[in-house]
């Protein structure tokens, strides 16, 4: 590789981390405080789980037409501006009054967060060679997990030590800083084929939903998120609760478990290369079945050792997926991409308001065993649906974990 071809991957590599990360310290920073925002707010552990959903349900709503437009406009200018405008949002987070001032500037942000990582997968699957996307596309998962968790961390951290408005200006700082370098270190497209117009990549859409590998990709993209949601966001009225009694801090602190999947998802593409994907995809989702019943344990310890393998899992899971959507659509990858985050996010949307139902029919159990229904729905898709081929070595090559 020369010199400037490996300056060019190593600056893909480095923005596309980056961009998961700002998009998603944002997203779930309110999970390790919706105890504390129930009790300031007066509301229920259902009621105030509407702060997450109604994020979700904003990204799901726009992602696709978010990927649509980047086809027509261009990838890195998008990615940009998007990554600016969310710093607005996120400040009048923690400027929130009331309840429902919240879940609005909530959903603002929602709505500019497609543009950043649905747009940057499809970046990806453009500007590098098969061979290396799926490697990439686990950065920027590693980049997402490790976003997903200090945003937790930090907004738990600040809630108990000034305030959790603080956090979420924490947060907006972040975000403006990731900004700056994204737009100075990601390379201008050199292989995007611009489409000839919203028309004809609204085509392009439409022909994705008529592509069954798809379609069995973007079901298995609900459910990852709607187990990262009821998982996540009821965890942590569990663990508030007693025998635990875990501050916004401690309940921050837990999600250091993601950095345990952010190192193991770059391997992902030696992984599926190695294994197969659809064989390798079934043996993950069989130890997240593990990992989700493990939280049932009367222990703290074997609770945070089965969200560690429950979100590894996820990651990896959702690394597969964004990966094999790429290598699948062979043109018009940011609306395929868009139609899968869409997906996604429509999984996590469901996930929250059935969460509560099973929070408020059985508590903790109930969740644990809605999530592990899903996984039994995911795993039957995958090995039904999914392409039962082994990978070829043009389409994953063996890919050495960095």
């Amino acid at each position: 590789m020369t010199t400037a071809k490996a300056r060019h991957a190593l600056a893909v590599r480095l923005a596309a981390g980056i961009a998961g990360y700002c998009a998603f310290i944002n997203l779930y920073s309110p999970q390790a405080i919706l105890p504390l925002l129930s009790q300031e707010f007066g509301a229920s552990a259902a009621a105030v789980s509407t702060i997450i959903t109604v994020s979700t349900l904003a990204v799901a709503l726009t992602a696709p037409f978010t990927g649509t437009i980047a086809d027509v406009l261009g990838r890195k200018r998008v990615i940009v501006v998007a990554m600016f405008a969310l710093v607005i949002p996120t400040i009048m987070v923690g400027l929130s009054t009331s309840l429902s001032a919240m879940i609005f500037w909530r959903a603002v942000q929602g709505l500019v967060l497609p543009p950043i990582f649905a747009v940057m997968v499809a970046y990806i699957g453009d500007e590098l060679p098969q061979h290396e996307a799926t490697t990439v596309a686990g950065i920027y998962s590693s980049g997402s997990s490790l976003g997903g968790f200090s945003g937790r961390l930090f907004v738990g951290l600040l809630a108990d030590l000034v305030t959790w408005r603080a956090g979420f200006m924490a947060l907006a700082t972040i975000a403006f800083i990731g900004a700056l370098i994204v737009a100075f270190l990601l390379p201008h497209e050199r292989k995007f084929v611009r489409s000839e117009g919203l028309v004809s990549a609204g085509k392009q859409m439409l022909a994705h939903l008529r592509n069954k590998q798809l379609i069995a990709t973007y079901a298995v993209g609900f459910g990852v998120l709607f187990n990262f949601i009821t998982t996540f966001t009821y965890v942590s009225f569990y663990l508030a609760a007693p025998p635990f009694n875990l501050s916004a801090s401690w309940l921050g602190a837990i999600f250091v478990v993601y950095v345990l999947g952010a190192l193991l998802t770059p391997w992902t593409g030696w992984a599926v290369a190695r294994f197969g994907r659809r064989r390798f995809t079934v043996r993950v989702i069989a130890i997240w079945v593990i990992g989700i019943v493990l939280t049932l344990a009367p222990s703290l310890p074997l609770i945070i050792a089965g969200l560690a393998i429950s979100s590894t899992c996820g990651l990896i899971c959702q690394a597969i997926s964004t990966g094999y959507v790429t290598v699948t659509a062979k043109a018009g990858r940011s609306s395929a991409v868009g139609l899968y985050v869409t997906s996604f996010y429509v999984g996590g949307s469901f996930g929250a308001p059935l969460g509560g139902l099973a929070w408020h029919l059985g508590g903790w159990p109930a969740c644990v065993a809605l999530v592990a229904v899903m996984l039994a729905i995911m795993s039957a898709i995958v090995i039904f649906a999914w392409t039962p081929r082994a990978p070829a070595p043009t389409e994953v090559p063996p890919i050495e974990p960095p």
